[in-house]
């Protein structure tokens, strides 16, 4: 009886590490690389392809950013994405500030869309503080299962930013494609946190090696 009952819970087990990943190929979700917990800093180059067999492609695509307050006021110049072919830029009046509802606020359907509690989560904000996004076409083509390269920049005292890309697919008039949230995009981190998450690293690794000679 223990016996089947091990094989059951195995059997289980297999079924639900494996469910989640064979939902994710036979969809048309946009992925963008590389994924957290990778922080860049500006500027930073990203792929960005459609995983799934034989998905349709994704036309009319456009970039989402956002930002925390913190970095919206540190802005000392454009946001400026960049791909082959083409270039997009982005001011501080370009952006919308925040704190319910959804983003976007209209034109994408419910799965093509993102609430704004997540990505005050994503950034780490209280859902009191604004966070601050801007829409926008980019990429010459549409986004498909071929990687496509782009890059984004921009300078704040504060830098802190998700990316996202959105698209419509199967003949959809609104929005109904994105970067799903369990892959929320990339913070462009502050330089004082990367270099104290380095050097607590480095101390810890320094630790082991001095533990495995005495």
């Amino acid at each position: 009886m223990k016996k089947i009952l091990k094989i059951g819970l195995f059997i289980f087990l297999i079924a639900l590490v494996t469910s989640p990943v064979l939902a994710a190929t036979g969809t048309a979700t946009i992925r963008i690389s590389p994924a957290l917990p990778v922080m860049l800093e500006s500027p930073a180059t990203f792929e960005i392809w459609i995983e799934g067999n034989a998905q349709p492609a994704t036309s009319d695509p456009h970039i989402l950013l956002v930002m925390s307050q913190a970095s919206y006021d540190g802005l000392t110049g454009d946001v400026i994405v960049t791909w082959t072919g083409g270039s997009t830029s982005f001011s501080n009046i370009d952006f919308t500030g925040v704190n319910t509802g959804f983003v976007p606020s209209s034109g994408a359907t419910e799965g093509g869309r993102y609430t704004v509690a997540l990505l005050q989560d994503h950034l780490g904000v209280p859902h009191s503080e604004n966070v601050y996004y801007v829409l926008g076409p980019f990429l010459a083509e549409p986004i498909t299962q071929t990687h496509q390269s782009f890059t984004v920049a921009f300078t704040s005292t504060a830098p802190k930013m998700l990316v996202y890309a959105l698209g419509k697919t199967n003949g959809s008039t609104l929005f109904n494609n994105k970067v799903p949230p369990t892959i929320p995009g990339f913070v462009v981190p502050e330089l004082a946190p990367v270099l104290l998450a380095l050097a607590s690293f480095s101390a810890l690794a320094f630790y082991m090696v001095k533990r495995r000679k005495a």
